[in-house]
């Protein structure tokens, strides 16, 4: 990444612009995406790796986009993050935002289905591209290449009628791994970039309208057997369906890139794709391009026009080899110009058999499929091999612009110039080309460091030594800076930034083609791939780390950038070993290495291979760099990565920063480098420093012991250093297990050994970049012996405090891959993102720790303590030598050892606490007793301090019997500071800890124990109010509203905060805060004179407000002199105070009656409203009126607000919670209400509906057969129907009415309905028995209910439940045990249906039911309304009795008389009495009754005379009326 602060450099990066940006474009619908995009501005001003500074370096969350100006940043964050979604062109609603409650990792991770894709991502990525300078695009390409995402080839202009741009240079730092199969097998790893690997590159077109995707195709082509591939956007993507506006005519590539793994490789060989978007006719030069740079075009054809055959034509004789995909609509097309059913097309248009693919109906993966096949058939001697560095030289002939102009081939030229001679062989080059890294440096450096130890040892030095180290001087001092060096500085003082930047892109390109084409040859640099993967993951590492991360020996004699820079410095330091040495330009290069610094290129602070720094060149460097900028802004800290050469240093800062530092897995590059970070204002303030620089080690155990002899001091001489120089140490732990595991390991914790004894000790934090056992070990021990050696000394002066929060916990972070040099054909890990942002977090928290801990060092100071490390370290002033490795792994055990003691100690103590605890949980009833509990808090705090004495005088008895082992005799005093030290700590931070969860748990039992009560009261109030509400709601049958509800609630709520008695305060006067308040107020008011008078605050005061005359000045004394002594001004003034006075009391009193404790601002606001009572009024007083009122008022307050805070004070949390619930107590009051009210009405409506019906019928029902049996047993006319007949005409005759007459002859069965209800009537006047009656059979059908209730209750106590179920089984229970009819219709439905506690409806439902017997059997006991009580029976008893003698309904055909035989089943009817006249045969049937009708009002003596009839008469009447018999005289 390029870092630049310089501000001529910023200004220069305006000419980064790309030639497509130069010429403002006219305004279109491209130019709209650009604007929508919010990257209009970058027409003018491109964005460059600068750019990502803010973007992506300081960005500890991956944000989703609110809105389409949001995306490209996004797209680039994501992107740096190496995440899946990087392309998602989705934007997240504001209010979604706000109400968004994911991590961030759920939210990185995607589920972006919810949200709206604004753009196709196509256009997007178009976008940004066309928005980035080439250096810019560079960054880009390389990441998207390892997200395995199809990167940009061929760009569209965004002017549609220039030509489009081929992006070589981007595409030439993309590097990856291969490995190809071959017969024997026998094929080795290869390493190259692809913009130069020779490849078969197969080109995707499209001509007309396809119905699938083509993109989609070459998805599942390239997947193979692996999952999905996401390589080229689609249709089917978000925001895939969208049309494009920016991307038609993109030409994009993604590769397949052979692992040797036959099942998972898609082809044996490397092929790239390409893809052009958008219809190939109306992108000829693109076309023409593809088909001549490609080893086989594949068009994808649908329905084609003439112009598209001869397009068609164009690429058949273009091309190497052309495949064709019919993918036509036969129906929409049938004179389609291709015709592939036609089995002759291949010999039409002279295709090689095989290579017309019919594609109609078959999916996207069935096609894939075939083309796959087809490809595979042609792999791999069928497909010529290209490259796409040649393309761009085709695409220069078909008028296509490249990206790579003028500037970029004289930087070219000029390396080219510069590493003339290199072919040869390096280590001839290095030896002629840079000669001060020879074997002169080394040599110096070992001389030097034996002077420094000399003069230590306050010894003479030794002649020999000062003669060698003359002599290497003089060897020196003939030195003339050589043509590659010459060429280096010139081009590096260029005054064209970009030519600078192409310079150092170029070396570095150069020199990793050399390199690479080195591993390439036939040598065995790598191992084979594994053909069978572990199951074992604890002993082996994956086959994915197998495959790309294998263990090597750097190559020697490979060179990089930074052996040039190093050349530089020492040229510049050879200056001051050979004074006047120098010339101009040599003079001038700590300038230019500060600018290189400043634009991102490492320093290097240390020459690891001579082990040697050079002071002078870093002196003056850091002091051109603190020239430019400013002295404010010179604050600095430092993080440094440290690790072995198989930890990818590099790799990992540039994952975390986007630096760029030497890569020495590969090379011999062995040192240590910097890089300067300026911060953001943000981040300034929080860490308290201005620069983070950034320190990475190279080449640590690069060489093997036996190699060379001084590598294991060369070694722990760079560890020391670098983390000597550390605030924040990362360490980082290589995934690969080496059979130097412990030496390694010592180095590292060497180094933290001796760093701690200089006195100064970076925070550490631990990479691991897998999880094997190895590793998992590594990292716990690294964990113990850091998290040991941070606690602060006894003899420092660090306080304990900050001894304490010195003692912050070791983080670990694992980050599984990918690195820049693995195979492209390596998925990302899905944890990566997540991984990176936690590890960065856990670094910035560690540098925002250092602010607490020490001050940031200046730049001067950095340049100090470099030279203070280094010559510690040049002497080995240390107790540790640079060659021990004994101590290390003695103290590394020790630390694992005192890491077991620390956990069985802490659970000692936890055991501990557990039972001090449920001491204090079982005082119950005398938690809220003072001097109980303070008492047996006091007697747990000396008991814990016993105990957590005695467990350390364990662990130090351990740690003493372990040092006195024989093997750690020797070293036991370099150990035994840092572990008494750690042990002090513990005990201390332990004691403090204890002691505060002793509180906290005492605290936290009263304030549990008052809530309990608090909710009692509550309750109790609560439960009161509710059934008088209930009741309300029940006599009113009014819906009571929420707020009628919140307002009873606040009185309820008023009331228990009234009645509750909180704990008295112990301590807390507030006089003193009061005081203070006052005093700064009268400060502030410019009244410090009258500051005496605050002495008297807070002292209890009985005398009201006075006024006096010195409160008035001299002249308004004089002029009202004879105004009765002034008297009517101070009666004015005292007014105006009684009001104010009157005032505050108002005042006091609306806070008093807040529930909440004394607040200081409550003093600030009755002072402000003081000040604003006194300059309403105009008055002409003095200061002394102001000040003596409000120290009155104040005097006041503390005895009025004192109450306020000792009532709350000690309870101020508990009333915090409580208020804070105060809703939650409303919402469940409310619930409550409502539950009870429901349940109150659904039992009223139940019990009117069901039960009450019910009860009646079932005392009813019974009643009227009772009376019917009662009267029939009482009257004997009711025995028979001749006997009822016979009371009748007995009555009719007693009563000898003709009305009574009249009526039983026209209308008989009404005559003798009426007859028995009159009967029925008068005996239930008269009866007794009947409230008997009603009122047993009252009780039994209630206590029916009541069981059945009862019964369906149990088991239910407290538990929700459905109502109409449990109603329903009522109703089953009474029916089946309680032998009673129950109407369930009413329950048809879902009124009955609620959700409540059964046994709450239950006892609401007995309550109804006791009150309904009440009110039945009272109404039982008044007199009986008879008309009412029979309309309530069921059995009407008159019609009881009217069946009994009713008879068969037959009648004298004759003269109506009704039969008198009982029953209905008899043939024979008779009568006893007929009507007398108009019976006799001769006469009519009109004469029959209606005669007798007419002489029915004669007299008695005529009446005899004429109904007399004679036997004979009757008798001749029977064969007329067979069925009919009557009765004839004797």
């Amino acid at each position: 990444m390029v870092l630049s602060f310089d501000e001529g450099f910023i200004n220069h990066h305006h000419n980064l612009q790309l030639t497509y940006l130069e010429k403002p474009p006219k305004d279109n619908a491209q130019t709209d995406i650009l604007h929508k995009l919010g990257l209009e501005a970058c027409r003018t001003t491109p964005l460059d790796p600068v750019s990502m500074l803010d973007i992506s370096t300081w960005a500890l969350e991956n944000h989703t986009p609110l809105e389409p100006k949001d995306l490209p940043n996004a797209f680039l964050r994501r992107l740096w993050l190496l995440s899946r979604d990087a392309r998602s062109p989705c934007c997240q609603h504001l209010n979604d935002a706000l109400n968004n409650s994911k991590s961030p990792e759920e939210m990185l991770g995607g589920s972006e289905g919810e949200n709206q894709g604004v753009i196709n991502p196509l256009d997007l990525v178009t976008a940004v591209f066309m928005s980035a300078n080439t250096f810019l695009q560079q960054e880009i390409t390389m990441r998207m290449a390892q997200c395995q995402f199809a990167v940009p080839l061929v760009l569209p202009n965004i002017d549609p009628e220039e030509a489009s741009h081929f992006l070589l240079w981007p595409l030439r730092a993309v590097m990856s791994q291969w490995k190809s199969h071959t017969q024997d097998n026998n094929s080795r790893v290869q390493e190259g970039d692809l913009a130069r690997t020779c490849m078969a590159v197969v080109s995707c077109v499209k001509l007309g309208h396809c119905s699938v995707s083509k993109s989609q195709v070459l998805n599942h082509v390239l997947s193979g057997l692996r999952s999905d591939s996401e390589t080229f956007l689609h249709r089917g993507m978000d925001g895939g369906q969208l049309p494009r506006r920016l991307s038609n005519g993109l030409v994009e590539v993604g590769w397949s890139l052979p692992t040797d793994d036959i099942v998972r490789d898609v082809f044996p060989v490397p092929v790239a794709i390409a893809n052009l978007r958008g219809d190939a006719s109306t992108h000829e030069k693109c076309l023409s391009l593809l088909c001549q740079a490609s080893s086989a075009v594949v068009v994808f054809c649908g329905d084609l026009r003439e112009k598209d055959r001869q397009l068609l034509a164009f690429c058949k004789d273009t091309a190497s080899k052309l495949i064709l995909v019919d993918l036509a609509d036969a129906k929409r097309n049938e004179n389609r110009a291709v015709g592939f059913v036609d089995e002759n097309l291949e010999e039409d248009m002279k295709l090689s058999k095989g290579l017309a693919l019919p594609g109609r109906g078959l999916s996207e993966e069935e096609l894939a499929n075939k083309l796959r096949d087809t490809l595979k058939n042609m792999l791999p001697d069928e497909l010529k091999l290209v490259t796409l560095e040649a393309a761009a030289k085709l695409a220069v002939e078909v008028g296509l612009n490249v990206d790579e102009g003028s500037v970029c081939k004289k930087a070219m030229a000029a390396v080219e110039e510069m590493l003339n001679g290199l072919d040869e062989g390096s280590d001839e080059f290095r030896q002629k080309q840079l000669p001060l890294q020879g074997h002169l440096w080394t040599k110096l450096a070992e001389l030097e460091k034996e002077e420094s130890k000399q003069r230590k040892e306050c010894k003479d030095l030794d002649p020999k030594i000062k003669k060698a180290k003359k002599d290497i001087l003089a060897e020196l001092s003939s030195y003339e800076m050589t043509p590659t060096m010459k060429i280096f500085t010139d081009s590096l003082f260029t005054t064209d930034k970009v030519e600078r930047t192409y310079f150092l892109t170029w070396i570095k390109l150069r020199l990793q083609l050399m390199q690479t084409k080195k591993q390439n040859s036939p040598q065995d640099l790598l191992t084979d791939l594994p053909k069978e993967k572990t199951n074992d993951a604890g002993l082996q590492v994956s086959q994915q780390q197998s495959s790309w991360s294998q263990s090597f020996e750097p190559n020697p004699s490979s060179l990089g950038l930074e052996h040039f820079l190093r050349e530089m410095g020492l040229i510049f330091e050879l200056t001051h070993i050979s004074p006047g040495s120098g010339s101009h330009n040599v003079l001038r290069l700590p300038s230019l290495a500060a600018d290189l610094l400043l634009y991102g290129i490492p320093l290097e602070l240390m020459d690891g291979d001579a082990s040697n720094i050079p002071i002078h060149w870093l002196s003056s460097v850091f002091a051109e760099l603190k020239h430019r900028l400013p002295q404010e802004q010179c604050r600095t800290r430092v993080l440094t990565n440290l690790g072995i050469h198989h930890a990818r240093n590099a790799e990992v800062l540039s994952a975390l920063f986007g630096v760029k530092f030497p890569e020495g897995r590969k090379r011999s590059t062995c040192g240590v480098y910097m890089v300067a970070l300026c911060l953001p204002d943000n981040l300034r303030s929080e860490m308290e420093c201005d620069f983070l620089l950034l320190i990475d080690v190279e080449g640590l155990c690069s060489v093997s012991l036996d190699s060379k002899r001084n590598a294991l001091t060369h070694n722990n001489e760079m560890a020391t250093v670098a983390a000597g120089l550390s605030d924040v140490l990362l360490q980082n732990i290589s995934s690969h297990a080496s059979c130097e595991f412990e030496t390694h390991f010592t180095i590292i914790v060497n180094a933290l050994l001796r760093i701690k004894e200089s006195g100064s000790m970076p925070i550490c934090q631990l990479l691991l970049q897998d999880e094997g056992i190895k590793s998992l070990l590594q990292a716990s021990q690294l964990r113990h012996v850091s998290e040991m050696l941070q606690i602060e000394t006894e003899d420092s002066e660090t306080s304990s405090v900050d001894k304490y929060s010195a003692n912050m916990a070791t983080c670990s972070t694992c980050i599984k891959g990918p690195w820049s040099n693995m195979s492209l054909s390596e998925p990302v890990d899905t944890q990566y993102s997540n991984a990176v942002l936690k590890l960065k977090k856990n670094l910035f928290e560690a540098l925002k720790d250092c602010a607490t801990k020490s001050k940031a060092s200046s730049l001067p100071e950095f340049t100090r303590r470099l030279c203070a490390v280094w010559d510690s370290v040049k002497t080995e002033s240390f107790t540790i030598g640079l060659q021990n490795t004994e101590i290390a792994l003695a103290f590394s055990l020790l630390c694992t050892e005192f890491s077991m003691w620390v956990d069985g100690f802490l659970e000692n103590i936890e055991s501990w606490l557990m039972l001090a605890a449920k001491k204090i949980f079982d005082t119950k009833a005398k938690a809220l007793d003072a001097a109980v509990q303070n008492e047996l808090l006091s007697e747990l705090k000396n008991e814990a301090r016993e105990e957590i004495k005695t467990e350390i005088d364990k662990v130090r008895s351990r740690v003493d019997a372990y040092l006195m082992q024989d093997d750690l005799k020797m070293s036991s005093e370099t150990f035994r500071p840092a572990l008494m030290s750690n042990i002090a700590n513990l005990q201390n931070r332990v004691t403090e800890e204890t002691m505060q969860k002793l509180e906290t748990v005492n605290e936290s039992h009263c304030s549990s124990t008052q809530l309990k009560n608090f909710e009692t009261l509550l309750e109790k109030e609560q439960e009161s109010k509710l059934q008088a509400l209930v009741e309300k709601s029940r006599s009113t049958k009014i819906l009571l509203q929420d707020t009628e509800i919140e307002e009873e609630f606040e009185g309820v709520w008023s009331k228990t905060l009234s009645n509750f008695d909180f704990r008295p305060s112990e301590k807390g006067n507030i006089t003193a805060r009061v005081a203070e308040i006052l005093k700064q107020n009268l400060i502030s008011r410019g009244l410090q004179k009258h500051m005496k008078k605050l002495e008297i605050t807070g002292q209890s005061q009985t005398d009201s407000f006075q006024v006096y005359n010195e409160h008035f000045g001299y002249r308004s004394r004089l002029r009202h002199m004879f105004e009765d002594n002034n008297r009517l001004q101070r009666l004015g003034a005292q007014e105006v105070a009684c009001n104010i006075i009157e005032e505050y009391n108002q005042f006091v009193a609306n806070k008093c009656s807040l529930t909440a404790d004394f607040s200081d601002s409550y003093i600030t606001e009755m002072l402000e409203n003081v000040e604003k009572a006194l300059k309403e009024k105009s008055m002409d007083i003095r200061s002394a009126f102001e000040v003596d009122l409000k120290v009155h008022l104040c005097n006041a307050a503390c005895q009025d607000f004192q109450k306020l805070h000792d009532r709350y004070a000690k309870d101020r949390e508990l009333l915090t919670v409580i208020t804070a619930n105060k809703g939650m107590y409303l919402a469940k009051f409310i619930y409550r209400f409502r539950k009870r009210d429901e349940c109150q009405r659904v039992a009223s409506a139940f019990s009117s509906m069901v039960i009450k019906p019910t009860v009646l019928d079932y005392i009813n029902r019974p009643l009227g057969m009772q009376v019917a049996e009662e009267i029939q047993a009482k009257a004997q006319q009711f025995k028979s129907p001749q006997a009822f007949h016979q009371s009748l005409l007995e009555e009719l005759i007693k009563e000898d009415r003709f009305e009574k007459f009249l009526q039983y002859l026209l209308s008989y069965d009404d005559f003798r309905r009426q007859k028995i209800q009159e009967t029925v009537v008068a005996h239930l006047s008269e009866s007794t028995n009947l409230n008997k009656q009603r009122q047993q059979r009252l009780g039994d059908i209630v206590g029916k209910i009541a069981a059945a209730i009862s019964q369906t209750a149990e088991g239910t106590n407290g538990v929700l439940s459905d109502t109409k179920p449990l109603l329903e089984r009522t109703c089953l229970i009474l029916e089946k045990d309680g032998d009673v009819d129950v109407n369930r219709d009413s329950l048809i439905g879902p009124a009955f249906s609620i959700t409540t506690e059964w046994d709450c409806f239950v006892k609401c439902l007995m309550e109804l039911l006791a009150t309904m017997r009440l009110d039945l059997a009272q109404e039982f006991s008044q007199n009986v309304d008879v008309p009412q009580l029979l309309h309530s029976l069921p059995v009407q008893p008159q019609d009881s009795l009217f069946n009994r003698v009713r008879g068969c309904d037959k009648q004298c055909p004759r003269c109506r008389a009704p039969c008198e035989e009982d029953g209905v089943g008899h043939e024979v009817h008779k009568a006893l009495f007929h009507w007398p006249k108009g019976m006799l045969p001769d006469g009519s049937c009109s004469m029959s009754c209606i005669s007798f009708l007419e002489n029915m009002g004669k007299s008695k003596l005529e009446k005899n005379q004429d109904t007399q009839v004679t036997s004979k008469d009757l008798q001749s009447l029977a064969p007329y009326y067979p069925n009919f018999f009557y009765y004839f005289s004797p």
